[in-house]
């Protein structure tokens, strides 16, 4: 199976709710494929939320006025079509506006219920003078891309229930563009730019994962045809490549003190992987492996980004290896296991420059 280079994926904020996204590096060609199926997905399949329509006090139907308004009943329409809301209900749900004059009227008059929200409140509405009142019933409805009036029209509806244009798209705009990138000695290979904007309602981050869930499942569809199919095989990430290179390194590697390697050898553990598969509690089970030599192995392990399995956050290896007088854990210079002289059966403390030799370290062990 052939195998490529995992691309990397960076967001660059450029203003409020639009951001920059990088995605390289992509085999020669599926920049076009991978730029225009997003594109074209974020666009118009992004679920949203709109207002489908309006119930206004003393209105029958929207070619007209409404008395002390200074705005007639489709511009104040057109005004709302610019409302930005989102709901986390799946049915329709109502909302209500009421307001009297003078002064103008704005989203924020509006009161939403529970799990409804109106993302721009300042948006004006209409105008009220001295003797103006405005009451209005909004609906809003989940839905995607763009809906016209006609079908949001409701058979058997009361009389006064206007239909509005349900904009439900989150996303305002979308551009990509595609640019030569290198890897090695290559530089066909496609970098992806995609610029992605969109209302308050949503952020460009998660408007993008939604788009790439979309279409996972549906190119999903494909794929089940034959499961085992042959295609091209997404490689590891860098970090990730770093780190299986790092469990298959022996034990040796890492410069652990004479103590700690032979009781590591001893419980048969020998690479990296296998030391960062055992957890805390099973090192401390191993005999003579205690606190210290945890803490030693836990900062050895933190130097190569790597931590013991279900190890706990929040640790400082830096303060770890002062607390044991150690001032530098890498520095070859110190060599060596603790001191000869009065230590505990848990060790003696780090730090020391007095040396033992192994050969002797391991005939104690064989008489422990």
């Amino acid at each position: 199976m052939l195998i490529s280079q995992r691309p990397t994926l960076t967001e660059e904020p450029v203003a409020e709710n639009r951001s920059r996204f990088v995605i390289e590096p992509l085999e020669p060609g599926f920049g076009y494929t991978l730029g225009n199926s997003l594109r074209r997905t974020l666009l118009s399949s992004i679920p949203g939320a709109s207002v489908t329509s309006i119930r206004i006090d003393g209105v029958l139907h929207e070619f007209t006025t409404i008395p002390g308004v200074k705005e007639d009943v489709t511009e104040l329409i057109l005004n709302l079509k610019e409302l930005v809301v989102s709901s986390e209900d799946d049915e329709p749900v109502t909302m209500y506006l009421r307001k009297q004059g003078p002064g103008d009227v704005t989203a924020e008059d509006i009161a939403p219920p529970a799990g409804v929200t109106v993302h721009n409140p300042d948006l004006k509405l209409a105008t009220l003078t001295k003797t103006g009142k405005l009451e209005i019933e909004l609906v809003v409805e989940r839905g995607r891309g763009y809906v016209p009036a006609s079908p949001n029209k409701v058979v058997g509806a009361e009389i006064g229930r206007i239909p509005v244009d349900s904009i439900y798209s989150p996303v305002l705009k979308v551009t990509y563009r595609v640019e030569a990138t290198r890897v090695e000695q290559r530089t066909d290979f496609d970098r992806l730019v995609l610029d992605v904007e969109t209302k308050p309602s949503i952020s460009p981050r998660d408007a993008l994962a939604s788009a790439g869930t979309t279409l996972v499942e549906l190119f999903g569809l494909a794929r089940e045809l034959n499961v085992d199919a042959e295609g091209i095989e997404i490689g590891p990430s860098p970090a990730e490549a770093d780190h299986i290179a790092a469990f298959a390194l022996p034990i040796e590697e890492m410069d652990l003190t004479v103590r700690s390697y032979n009781c590591l050898k001893r419980e048969g553990i020998h690479t990296v992987g296998e030391l960062v598969s055992r957890t805390e509690a099973d090192l401390l089970d191993i005999r003579n492996f205690g606190q210290k030599s945890i803490d030693e192995v836990k900062i050895k392990l933190a130097g190569m980004g790597l931590a013991l399995k279900d190890s706990p956050a929040g640790f400082d290896p830096a303060a770890a290896a002062m607390s044991y007088g150690e001032q530098d854990w890498s520095d070859d210079s110190v060599e060596g296991d603790y001191a000869a002289p009065a230590f505990p059966a848990d060790g003696p403390a780090f730090g020391t420059t007095e040396t033992r030799r192994d050969d002797t370290d391991y005939a104690e062990t064989e008489q422990i």
